[in-house]
């Protein structure tokens, strides 16, 4: 049975230094609250508020700063905004929908890059060989326990030496099995 840390990955954007510049001043530099489980991967001090045509969420920044901004949100969090999703890689950001970033110094009309992030399983080149799985391959991962069991489908594996072993999912997701923090999933090929 090859059991995996799954995590639940709570609404959150990636700035690029363009838009951390006008959001919270030029030159600005993210302060590190909370190193993540992806190596180089942390969780800001520093939150944004993400507008739509509904509504507002206030939003957690993760760094280091990417390519292309983009936010991650969940389908319910999306109903709030007034915004329709794609499920999508992070980083695809082509064709998403856009919504307004608010921060301290000023706003960016975010033209495209609102998500809901599909499914997937970061995974070393080592554990990759151990659980037998190939970079872009589409697992099963089963979660949850008693009345809320469950296996998710359609999860996409990334392997890379730059990972740490995890998967994850989003808040909806954690939600319909009925987990909170982080917990073991187990691969279903």
């Amino acid at each position: 049975m090859n059991k995996v840390m799954v995590e639940i990955s709570a609404r959150h954007c990636h700035l690029t230094r363009e838009h951390v510049d006008i959001l919270f001043g030029a030159g600005y530099q993210l302060t590190n609250k909370k190193d993540l489980s992806q190596p180089g991967q942390f969780a800001c001090e520093e939150k944004i508020t993400i507008e739509g045509p509904k509504g507002s969420l206030k939003m957690s920044i993760l760094g280091p700063e990417r390519p292309d901004s983009q936010v991650e949100v969940s389908f319910t969090e999306a109903r709030q905004l007034g915004i329709t999703v794609p499920v999508r890689e992070s980083g695809a950001v082509a064709g998403c929908p856009g919504c307004t970033l608010i921060g301290p110094a000023g706003t960016v009309e975010l033209d495209c890059g609102v998500m809901a992030a599909k499914r997937h399983m970061h995974i070393t080149p080592e554990d990759a060989v151990v659980f037998g799985v190939t970079d872009k391959q589409i697992i099963g991962i089963k979660v949850g326990e008693n009345d809320r069991e469950l296996t998710f489908g359609d999860v996409i594996v990334r392997v890379s030496p730059k990972y740490a072993t995890a998967v994850h999912v989003d808040t909806d997701e954690a939600n319909a099995c009925g987990i909170t923090g982080t917990v073991d999933g187990v691969v279903v090929l």
